[in-house]
């Protein structure tokens, strides 16, 4: 499990696809898995990653307002209990930090060491409440009645100019994917967050279905 070495192009690139059916690392919502994998980032990805570039924008939005200057990630709110780097990610992929050795070694034991106190306890409470929350989910999914009522929205999404690729574009919003009732300024946020792309959006039609 893990993605490799997120500082290189191919470690970007299995983000990027992990990504590609998920809005965050773990479950349902932002998480402390999400701070430990953004953390590791120096710079946003490239924008031909727009899975990968579309979650960092919307976890670099929990930043401290006093922190955004120097990126560091401050987001100590978020749920969850941060886990090494290297259980995270898709399985048959090697953790970059832990080498190609396939049994641990000691100095492997050493890197596991949380310095921020966390233990078997309190993964276990990480654990019980993420199947809380998927249970809870699931129940909310099941209970949603065979026929309900829809909407169609007409979005106006204009590119910065000529020369902007809008095949590319045009990927990176039918990559956006969301459940239940949604605002249209949370699609605006997650749409102008291509921002190599997208100048601005604009709302030409809504009607109800």
């Amino acid at each position: 499990m893990g993605f490799g070495d997120l500082k290189s192009t191919s470690g970007l690139k299995v983000l990027n696809n992990f990504l590609s059916d998920r809005s965050y690392i773990e479950g349902f919502v932002p998480s402390q898995a999400d701070v430990a994998v953004f953390e590791v980032l120096s710079a946003p990805p490239t924008a031909d990653l727009c899975h990968a570039l579309r979650w960092y924008n919307h976890i670099k939005s929990y930043q401290s307002q006093k922190n955004r200057c120097d990126q560091r990630f401050v987001a100590v709110s978020l749920p969850g209990v941060k886990r090494p780097l290297g259980q995270y990610g898709p399985a048959g992929v090697a953790d970059a930090t832990s080498g190609s050795a396939p049994a641990a070694s000691k100095d492997d034991d050493d890197d596991d060491i949380d310095l921020f106190g966390s233990d078997e306890e309190e993964d276990a409470e990480a654990t019980k409440l993420k199947e809380q929350r998927l249970a809870e989910y699931a129940a909310k999914k099941a209970k949603k009645p065979a026929l309900i009522a829809k909407s169609s929205l007409l979005l106006d999404v204009k590119p910065w100019d000529d020369e902007t690729d809008m095949a590319k574009l045009e990927e990176c919003v039918r990559s956006i994917e969301m459940d239940g009732l949604v605002g249209t300024d949370i699609l605006e946020e997650k749409i102008t967050a291509f921002e190599d792309f997208v100048q601005s959006m604009d709302v030409a039609a809504f009607n109800k279905i």
